[in-house]
């Protein structure tokens, strides 16, 4: 510890040398004056209380009485040698008054961190020049948040590993959502990872078609198998996973009362009970990826370059390169796997190849947009592969004056809809399922999509009756449920 470096009058006038000044030692500033020493820091405390001031030089603090708000203060200290100005009074304007001292007199180099009590202050004493403005009662609730959040962790990695040591050696399906895009791939490919580790034969299971290019060369590229629900028998299985939907029969093949063993996804769900023995549901996180990176990290499960280079692209994909629904958790996640991964081929997998099917719907969806407002809806008509909607949907949302698009299309015995918004007023996901029922819509604010059965409409004489019919009953059900009144359409 600094010696004191001169004294001179009655005035108890005195030249220190401190690394770290405090200015106010209430209990937060004796609690960090404690954890500065502890690191070997040199340092010096100010307080009023002369009583306090007596009990810090008792435990061999360098302390001196002052008001942190007196302009005189800085000039009874040398400043030269400072680190830092810690002003942590429980006085907001005291503490303002020692703020705009200590800008008057000391050197920016000097890390200036002030205490306030509310927003309006801090942002009062950010423009008045202090480098960090805290407050302790939401630092204290930040730290708590967050080691909750680790124990959370904790507790769910502890008991997902329970669930897999309990079915060691057996054998299990990993199903995934119909048609499945990179993220319920990769999920998958993660929830193998975590089998295999368990010593758990795996197959990934899917429904329906791998149509979108890019899905196809993140299948293809990454050489990742997968096998058919038509090829297999589901009974043959011992357990059934499920990533990246939220219960069986939810736009997957299996009945609805199929027990689960285990469900991980992100998307939201109804208030529908699922039968299943471990269930991970986060709508608030942008990629189930995302949470099966987490699982991988706190069961120490080594990711390998393809695992790795799989998650981060569906996390990509899924959030829209971190603009769409994204969370702290997914960017977390996207960090950890970056130095990972292989960037060649997420290079490849960013620059596939367009399809004809893709660009005659887009093509279809420009051609056959209407425009009521700020939404686009167009009806591209006769699809086979269904994604091609969202594509042409996120092509669309680009349009000046736009900002909800619509796009649908007609296989042989359904409607599929695709939607995208970047309308901060509307929840596209809710407004699917109003439009379109419960059952045959939803997904997130900012994309969502819907699947009916064409019904009554298959008794239309003629493919384009049948269109017409379709186009009709799309865009009224869709307006009506946003609040467009029918003489507005």
């Amino acid at each position: 510890m600094n010696a004191v470096a001169k004294e001179t009058t009655t005035t108890d006038r005195i030249k220190i040398r401190p690394t770290y000044l405090i200015l106010g030692s209430g209990s937060f500033g004796f609690a960090l004056a404690k954890e500065l020493r502890e690191l070997d820091k040199d340092l010096i405390i100010v307080d009023k209380d002369a009583q306090k001031v007596e009990t810090l030089r008792d435990e061999a603090y360098e302390a001196i009485v002052g008001d942190v708000g007196d302009p005189a203060l800085l000039d009874r200290i040398n400043t030269k040698n400072l680190s830092g100005i810690l002003i942590l009074s429980s006085d907001t304007q005291a503490n303002k008054a020692a703020l705009e001292n200590v800008r008057k007199k000391v050197s920016r180099d000097v890390y200036c961190v002030a205490r306030a009590t509310d927003v309006i202050n801090m942002q009062e004493m950010e423009s008045m020049g202090a480098d960090l403005v805290i407050m302790p009662p939401r630092m204290v609730a930040k730290s708590l948040s967050r080691s909750l959040e680790r124990a959370e962790g904790l507790r769910r990695g502890n008991k997902m590993a329970q669930w897999f040591e309990s079915i060691r050696n057996k054998k299990m399906a990993i199903m995934v959502h119909n048609n499945p895009d990179p993220d319920a791939i990769a999920s998958a490919l993660a929830l193998k990872a975590i089998a295999n580790s368990h010593d758990i034969r795996s197959d990934i299971i899917y429904h329906g078609e791998i149509g979108h290019q890019e899905n196809k060369a993140f299948v293809n590229l990454l050489g990742i198998d997968l096998y058919r629900y038509d090829d297999i028998e589901i009974t043959s299985y011992d357990k059934i996973a499920m990533v990246d939907c939220s219960g069986p029969g939810a736009n997957n093949p299996l009945p609805t009362n199929t027990h689960i063993g285990i469900i991980i996804d992100h998307h939201p769900i109804t208030d529908s009970e699922i039968d299943a023995e471990f269930i991970d549901i986060r709508p608030n996180v942008g990629a189930s990826s995302t949470i099966v990176t987490k699982y991988l990290q706190e069961l120490n499960i080594d990711i390998d370059s393809k695992l790795a280079t799989a998650l981060l692209y569906g996390i990509r994909t899924d959030t829209m390169d971190f603009k769409r629904n994204t969370d702290s958790a997914d960017l977390s996640a996207a960090s950890y796997l970056y130095p990972l991964s292989d960037h060649d081929i997420l290079d490849q997998l960013e620059r596939p190849s367009m399809s004809i099917e893709t660009l005659d719907v887009l093509g279809e969806a420009i051609n056959n947009r209407q425009v009521i407002g700020s939404y686009l809806l167009s009806n591209v008509g006769s699809i086979r592969d269904r994604d091609t909607l969202p594509q042409a949907a996120d092509y669309l949302l680009n349009l000046e004056g736009i900002s909800t698009t619509v796009v649908f299309g007609v296989s042989e015995d359904k409607i599929f809809i695709s939607g995208r918004s970047n309308d901060i007023r509307i929840n596209l996901g809710d407004i699917m399922k109003r439009a379109f029922g419960e059952e045959a819509g939803g997904g997130h604010a900012n994309a969502a999509a819907a699947r009916i059965d064409l019904g009554v409409f298959s008794a239309a004489k003629d493919r384009q009756t049948l269109l017409r019919l379709v186009n009709e009953a799309v865009v009224k059900r869709f307006l009506t449920a946003v609040g467009v009144e029918e003489d507005d359409l």
